[in-house]
């Protein structure tokens, strides 16, 4: 029986390049000399560190430049709000999107059931899993969900005919 996963991964390669990359920028650039200014990846979380909320500013403009340039979406990024550290510092914790939270894959799952597809939808774990007879209708729901879910960068995968 045809069958796709419908999944929200950001490649953490290239996450990894882009943060090493604005890390050396950042190292390099005039602006930022003498200043805690910096920029971690740990986990699935990237911190940014500075001396003040406009510093902190130009360093993720810098970040989502980079992501951008390797074709990284943007959108994975769950951006917190900037906290105090000792003294002056403050930074930021970037967490990078990585799975479907179950509010999102239900309500993928009663969009492909209002369809009127012959379709079923099943929640796996952080995938949506999509399965019908027809390989149109296949195709018709992955339309029909990237017209109506604009706002997460979800993907396709594991398409089996």
């Amino acid at each position: 029986m045809p069958s796709f996963d419908t999944v929200c991964e950001a490649d953490f390669v290239e996450v990894k390049n882009a943060v090493d990359n604005a890390a050396k920028e950042i190292g390099t650039r005039f602006d930022f000399k003498g200043t805690s200014a910096g920029i971690e990846l740990k986990d699935k979380e990237i911190t940014l560190f500075g001396d003040a909320e406009f510093q902190l500013q130009q360093v993720e403009d810098l970040l989502r430049n980079k992501l951008t340039k390797r074709n990284v979406d943007v959108r994975f990024l769950d951006i917190g709000k900037p906290q105090k550290m000792g003294g002056d510092k403050l930074k930021q914790v970037i967490k990078v999107r990585n799975g479907i939270e179950g509010e999102l894959a239900k309500k993928l799952q009663k969009l492909i059931k209002e369809s009127k597809l012959k379709l079923q939808a099943a929640i796996q774990d952080e995938k949506v899993r999509v399965t019908g007879t027809k390989r149109d209708d296949l195709q018709a729901a992955m339309a029909l969900i990237r017209k109506d879910i604009a706002d997460m960068p979800l993907s396709f995968n594991n398409f089996r005919d």
